[in-house]
């Protein structure tokens, strides 16, 4: 079996990326043989299109409602589960895997089609491509093509297989608001060595970029009536932090998990500023406060919680529940703070509640009464035996975010990494306004807090025939409150794509499509169970309507006759 093409198309274009993948096999062998493709693409990416080809027949996968989809399959194959075409492989990608039996001499072509909404992140965005051959390909490529008309701040391409001669198989091209990537390595470039037919082409090809920003109230673009608003204010006075950390030292920690916890917090501690509060709860089946209130960061209580936290040892149970309330005790209770702050609880916890209350129901309740919208809550869930759910619901129902953190040698890195993106809060209390008779499907616009380095996108239909688009962002700096006016003009911000041949023409409203999707998803975990249903239901419509293979929606693929004829793509979630 050789694969004898093997293309990676990419379009990004205002930040949304269209990937294309397509591999040609031909069997060598003088009789059948399995055919595979095996796609690795990013977590926060929907499959939008795949289909097979062989000797010029074509096979299209047709997206479905999940259930009616598994209700087709198992009568389709009576003799139980087939572990669907994808799985999670990793921390950002999960891979997609099909195979057919192909006749002698036969050719099939797989074409695979994903689309994603870049997000920045510490100050740029990051499209990753897996690339993994597995045998030498005399056509192979890759083409990265950037259009932002913010115009590009600085760009840059990375790989773990990288050697010298690969690098002259690469090339860049960029002018103020395109850049085009190629990566078109011979065969012999793509060998370890010139003896063996091993390939070197097995690790990430990235591409970073950012673009530029004027300091106005951000930046509107505009495509067949869809717009969508980028605003990402820079160079704002950083509001002090009120930090609670909440450190899980139950049994399950103790050994590696304690010794990156002790070595992440190490880190973070030094990168408080002197004007932020913080303090450190632990707790096992017992919960211990390392002083009764909230110390300002200044060296000296800096040095005395580094002390203290090179003594966390790990044992015992995990009483998650009066851990949080703890904390929120302490907020509450905490004198003498910078007037303009912003407070937050960040949980480290590697299991599930074994100590006190521990109904995960109950846990939620308390802690959302507790907390009541005053502050947010972080939770970081250690290795896989944390409830993720439980977390990420938590962590959502209080204006915060969950994260996973891999039991792996970079653990500490991960850790802090995470701190690093929570620790610049430049604005609170975001509304991003627009004129409320003329806009239709509107995405969330009020925000409750914006990090240096991310980026806040709102998206919607403009319904009537607008020819200016006024926007209004009002917002809460540490040093005033903000009142941000842009005007739109509709006709000239719709030319700006007019003349871009490689641009898909509806990608604003797939962009819109998207993050509609990816925030009724997330609105969903936290909320109760009736409006669940209806969240999901509006979800599942855009799915469909759109063709993206959401949590809602499988892809039904269907082989030649004669093989295990249909097979399902689900997309996994990482709350499993």
């Amino acid at each position: 079996i050789e694969i004898y093409s093997l293309q990676v198309d990419c379009k990004v274009t205002s930040r949304f990326a269209h990937t294309v993948i397509t591999s040609k096999i031909v069997n060598r062998a003088n009789e059948s043989r399995e055919a595979t493709f095996e796609v690795e693409l990013p977590k926060t990416a929907f499959i939008t299109n795949f289909s097979m080809s062989i000797d010029g027949k074509v096979y299209p996968g047709i997206i479905k409602e999940k259930a009616s989809a598994q209700r087709e399959y198992d009568t389709a194959v009576s003799h139980g589960q087939s572990a669907g075409l994808i799985k999670i492989t990793g921390r950002k990608l999960e891979q997609f895997h099909v195979s057919v039996s192909i006749a002698a001499a036969s050719k099939v072509t797989f074409e695979l089609t994903y689309e994603e909404l870049l997000k920045r992140q510490l100050g740029k965005f990051e499209l990753l491509l897996k690339v993994r051959p597995q045998q030498l390909v005399k056509h192979f490529q890759i083409d990265v093509h950037i259009f932002e008309p913010q115009g590009i701040r600085f760009l840059e391409t990375d790989s773990t297989f990288m050697t010298n001669e690969l690098t002259e198989a690469l090339t860049k091209v960029q002018n103020k608001t395109k850049a085009h990537i190629s990566f078109k390595p011979t065969v012999d470039q793509q060998k370890i060595n010139p003896e063996l037919d091993e390939t070197l082409l097995n690790g990430d090809f990235v591409v970073r970029y950012d673009v530029e920003r004027g300091a106005t109230a951000g930046d509107i673009q505009i495509v067949n009536g869809y717009f969508v608003h980028y605003f990402a204010p820079r160079e704002m006075p950083v509001f002090p932090k009120n930090v609670v950390f909440v450190i899980d030292r139950s049994g399950s920690m103790a050994g590696r998990k304690i010794e990156q916890t002790r070595e992440a917090l190490l880190k973070i501690l030094q990168d408080l500023r002197p004007e932020d509060h913080f303090s450190f709860i632990t707790f096992n089946s017992r919960v211990v406060e390392w002083k009764s209130s909230l110390l300002q960061a200044t060296a000296e209580h800096v040095a005395s919680a580094a002390r203290f936290v090179q003594t966390l040892s790990a044992s015992g149970g995990t009483d998650i529940n009066r851990a949080l309330l703890t904390a929120v005790r302490v907020l509450d209770k905490a004198e003498r703070l910078p007037e303009r702050s912003i407070s937050m609880i960040i949980l480290l916890t590697d299991g599930q509640p074994t100590s006190g209350e521990s109904n995960v129901g109950v846990i939620q309740e308390n802690i959302q009464k507790a907390v009541s919208g005053k502050y947010a809550l972080f939770c970081l869930g250690f290795g896989f035996d944390v409830s993720y759910k439980f977390l990420e619901k938590m962590a959502l129902s209080n204006g915060g975010i969950a994260r996973r953190i891999y039991e792996n040698a970079d653990a500490a890195l991960q850790l802090q990494g995470f701190y690093q993106e929570v620790a610049t809060p430049i604005l609170m209390k975001i509304e991003m306004q627009y004129p409320e008779n003329a806009i239709e499907g509107l995405t969330k616009n009020n925000f409750k807090l914006f990090f240096e380095g991310s980026e806040i996108i709102v998206s919607g239909k403009i319904s009537n025939e607008l020819d200016l688009l006024p926007v209004e962002i009002k917002a809460q700096s540490h040093a005033s409150d903000l009142i941000l006016k842009e005007e739109a003009n509709v006709k000239e911000k719709e030319q700006v794509f007019q003349n871009q041949s490689y641009i898909f023409g509806n990608f604003i409203e797939r962009l819109w499509a998207y993050l509609t999707i990816q925030q009724l998803l997330e609105k969903s975990i936290s909320a109760q169970e009736e409006d669940q249903k209806t969240l999901e239901a509006q979800a599942l419509e855009l799915s469909l309507q759109y063709s993206f293979v959401t949590p809602l929606t499988s892809m039904v693929v269907t082989k030649p006759a004669g093989q295990q004829q249909t097979e399902l793509a689900n997309k996994p979630t990482e709350a499993g």
